[in-house]
């Protein structure tokens, strides 16, 4: 009898091992890849987490690792020194980059339209109405959007303060408009009770993407599947994100506890409303898509405003191999 018991821990102990090594094998033999977001944590970041929360990324292959961004992070850097392989970064980085000649390219865009917009009091009924109100705006503004509003609604420079990165200078001035974005300002003044309006400058003609996967050449030509397993699962999470959120903000929150549930399904409510995910051309051709025309448009902008060579080989900028057949679309 105890023979027999023997041999049947070790059998145990033998298919223990078994699954045990059969496991790390697998764990092994997943690409190790390292993803960066520009800001901290959130839900304009929720379909990647949700794609790592739900075997996404381990189903195809790959072990991605994300990291969070921030106020003194500069992603493109990170990219560029081999620290990361992948940024969600936006058009007008990546075209720069390409006129300075480094090796980076867009693979993707999971924000159809750009996110910046003003908030305004409510006695401003459109963004004609900013005229005579003194409006807040950062220094990196200059150098994206400021140009063209400035130029479409006849604004002026002596109009400008600096932005604070909060509403209250914003609430005891009601003459005053700022810079926002439409699920962080708007959320707060929600949740104080107080009236506003906000502008998406999307919705007035402003060309670029939102958020666009931005890669390295190296990456591309020398890992293409990995490009193509990672961009075809980010897409899958953004996917399942839209449908159901709660796998992906579980992450989201164990990475920025600051986040509150509230916000997150706030700023889902806002990424719905404006079509930003699956708006635009994604409604028909797919999250994820991005068309020649669009970084066109985002190139002629930039060299009217001053901020790009017309020399600049804008094509270089982006490629649609990875997304231009995959039309996965939210249910």
């Amino acid at each position: 009898m105890k023979n027999t018991m023997d041999k049947a821990r070790l059998l145990l102990g033998a298919s223990a091992a078994l699954l045990c090594s059969v496991a790390m094998a697998s764990a092994e033999d997943l690409q190790k890849v390292t993803f960066m977001t520009s800001w901290y944590a959130q839900a304009e970041h929720g379909g990647f987490y949700q794609a790592k929360a739900q075997g996404l990324y381990e189903k195809a292959g790959l072990d991605v690792t994300i990291k969070m961004g921030g106020p003194q992070i500069n992603g493109m850097q990170l990219l560029l020194a081999g620290e990361t392989d992948f940024y969600n970064g936006f058009d007008f980085q990546v075209l720069s980059g390409v006129e300075q000649k480094l090796p980076v390219k867009a693979v993707a865009a999971m924000f159809q339209h750009d996110v910046n917009g003003m908030l305004t009091h409510k006695d401003v009924s459109s963004l004609e109405g900013l005229k005579d109100k003194t409006l807040m705006i950062a220094t990196t503004a200059r150098a994206s959007w400021w140009p063209w509003l400035k130029s479409k609604y006849d604004l002026q420079d002596s109009q400008v303060k600096p932005y604070t990165f909060n509403v209250q200078p914003f609430l005891v001035d009601p003459q005053a408009a700022q810079q926002a974005f439409p699920s962080s300002e708007p959320f707060t003044l929600e949740q104080q009770g107080v009236p506003y309006n906000f502008f998406l400058f999307a919705d007035e003609g402003y060309p670029p993407y939102g958020i666009t996967l931005v890669t390295r050449t190296d990456v591309i030509d020398g890992k293409p599947d990995v490009v193509e397993k990672f961009v075809k699962a980010s897409i899958e999470g953004w996917k399942s994100y839209l449908a159901d959120p709660s796998a992906g903000n579980a992450l989201i929150k164990e990475a920025n506890p600051k986040m509150t549930d509230a916000q997150l399904a706030f700023a889902l409510k806002r990424m719905k409303e404006l079509g930003l995910v699956a708006g635009g051309d994604a409604a028909t051709d797919g999250i994820g898509i991005m068309k020649e025309e669009r970084w066109k448009a985002s190139y002629d902008y930039m060299v009217s405003a001053g901020l790009l060579k017309a020399e600049t080989n804008w094509k270089d900028a982006f490629t649609t191999d990875y997304v231009k057949d995959l039309k996965i679309k939210p249910d």
